[in-house]
């Protein structure tokens, strides 16, 4: 666990919107407000968690954090430089220190190439390595994440799932990085591979320094994880806080409702936790409620919920919410 204080990233007020196309033509009056005003800072050499329900922005988020999407508006300090506004000739010095380990191993990784020229890629283009340094590099990171040297010929076809996904982290550490997105990189596997990938990914930080920010639906593997986390809901951090007291102690309703869903293996223990069941579905991102967003689905919703925006407030130490019941 993480015990630094050094701020590696600072978001103010992130916004990305999309605009609705419709036969082709932009619509600019219409938006899909996937991130809309996040703050938020992730420490150097912690692992900051990040959930909520499907379609919350979770993913934008991370990838606007990494310039993967070009932003609406806000600011983006890496190591104290804001990166928001980057052209990509000039991203090219921070895409060398940030990276991204992506959902579905085989859709990211290209099946025309075999793993030698996949991890070969990036250490070509960012690093003054020669051809046979970098033959020893991927064969040493192979190691690294659990494969063999000789798996160096082979095709992303030839791997199972839990496999390429070793070679797209691989991938992701060859050219040293210091902050990797893993943009739920656990869903895609299977439940006995998921452990050994979250495992290994600790192992690597460990090793490496690395900060990750650590995307994800599975609730308690993320706590598993995490130094912190943030809990997300349509475009907005709802509660931010230190992994156990998040979950000892949510403060949020959304945060309780997704904590409540989590499944009990203990038949006994199952039948005295009270469930608490988020009613509705996720209101649409184009046209989102004034006020607390989550107003429309929260049991405790007063008049002030429905036409006040809650501001995000300190109750506890490192505890942050945005509510009014707080």
């Amino acid at each position: 666990m993480n015990n630094s204080d050094e701020i590696l990233i600072e978001i103010k007020d992130l916004k990305k919107y999309f605009p609705i196309k419709n036969n082709f033509i932009e619509n600019k009056k219409k938006v899909v407000k996937a991130v809309d005003g996040v703050s938020l800072q992730i420490r150097k050499g912690e692992t900051f968690g990040l959930v909520g329900e499907s379609g919350c922005g979770k993913s934008t988020l991370g990838r606007s954090i990494t310039r993967l999407y070009d932003i609406t508006s806000g600011d983006i300090f890496f190591q104290g430089d804001n990166i928001a506004k980057l052209n990509k000739k000039d991203m090219k010095a921070y895409y060398r220190k940030m990276q991204i380990i992506f959902q579905d191993p085989y859709s990211s990784l290209n099946p025309n190439m075999n793993v030698e020229e996949l991890i070969d890629e990036p250490l070509a283009l960012y690093t003054n390595l020669t051809k046979k340094e970098r033959i020893e590099k991927i064969q040493h990171l192979l190691e690294m994440v659990g494969l063999k040297k000789d798996d160096m010929e082979k095709f992303p076809y030839e791997f199972s799932g839990g496999q390429r996904q070793r070679i797209g982290i691989a991938r992701a550490i060859s050219i040293e990085p210091e902050f990797i997105l893993c943009d739920e990189p656990i869903s895609a596997l299977d439940v006995s591979i998921q452990a050994q990938v979250v495992n290994m990914l600790e192992d690597l930080q460990e090793k490496l320094g690395l900060t990750y920010l650590f995307v994800a639906h599975d609730l308690s593997m993320v706590r598993h994880i995490s130094d912190r986390i943030g809990v997300m809901y349509l475009g907005k951090i709802v509660e931010i806080a230190k992994s156990n007291d998040l979950y000892n102690k949510p403060l949020h309703p959304y945060t309780k409702g997704l904590l409540s869903a989590i499944p009990v293996t203990d038949p006994k223990k199952a039948r005295e936790t009270q469930i608490e069941i988020i009613k509705g579905d996720i209101p649409s991102p184009i046209d989102i409620p004034t006020g607390c967003r989550f107003h429309t689905r929260c049991p405790y919703a007063t008049e002030k919920c429905k036409s006040i925006e809650p501001e995000m407030k300190e109750v506890n130490s490192e505890h942050f919410v945005a509510c009014h019941l707080y």
